[in-house]
């Protein structure tokens, strides 16, 4: 994948997005990929409101049609194609941890979770650092043919260490890269690269 391609994947991945947080997702130069952006900016291929960039329409799904190709080796690689799939595995279990950590059931229904009941948290935190040790396998095997992604080892490892480190925003918190935001796009970033939809 040339470094344009690249660095679109990675806007279409992270959505809206400033060029230095494109350039760790994707492992380019930060002023390598603001040159590319505002060239496609120049060409119509991308958009920018308050630093932030974003595909147009066209230019994502121009890049999606060129993702077969791009994509062809991985695709057909077994020891991916099996990482891939226990990825997909654990994001169930992952899923199910975030929602017990964002929510509590009082008296038979789900309820937003305050963080008042520090057992139920450290119970939540002790399962999430679980979800991780597996994740963390899968990510090794991915590496291989795609070292890009130690990027996402890199980050969820930070996420779930300040989490642990009593900072508790970092384990869903949208506006932070916490570790239900790095999930997500590790997550987006594998079902672009296997041809596959997400599961709403």
């Amino acid at each position: 994948m040339n470094d344009r391609d690249l660095v679109f994947h990675g806007l279409a991945v992270k959505r809206h997005a400033a060029p230095p947080a494109v350039a760790s997702l994707v492992g380019i130069d930060a002023a390598r990929v603001k040159s590319l952006l505002v060239e496609a900016v120049a060409g119509g291929r991308a958009i920018e409101a308050k630093g932030g960039y974003a595909l147009t329409p066209l230019a994502r799904l121009a890049l999606e049609g060129r993702y077969s190709f791009h994509f062809a080796p991985l695709r057909k690689n077994e020891g991916f194609v099996a990482a891939y799939e226990s990825f997909e595995r654990i994001n169930r279990t992952l899923k199910q941890v975030i929602t017990d950590w964002q929510t509590i059931e009082v008296a038979g229904e789900r309820v937003a979770n305050v963080h008042t009941d520090p057992t139920h948290d450290e119970a939540v935190m002790d399962r999430l650092a679980g979800v991780h040790e597996q994740v963390e396998t899968v990510l090794q095997a991915l590496a291989g043919p795609l070292p890009r992604m130690r990027i996402y080892q890199q980050k969820l490892l930070a996420a779930l260490e300040a989490a642990e480190d009593g900072d508790r925003e970092w384990v869903s918190d949208v506006r932070r890269e916490s570790y239900h935001t790095v999930w997500f796009e590790l997550h987006e970033d594998l079902l672009r690269i296997m041809g596959r939809a997400r599961e709403e």
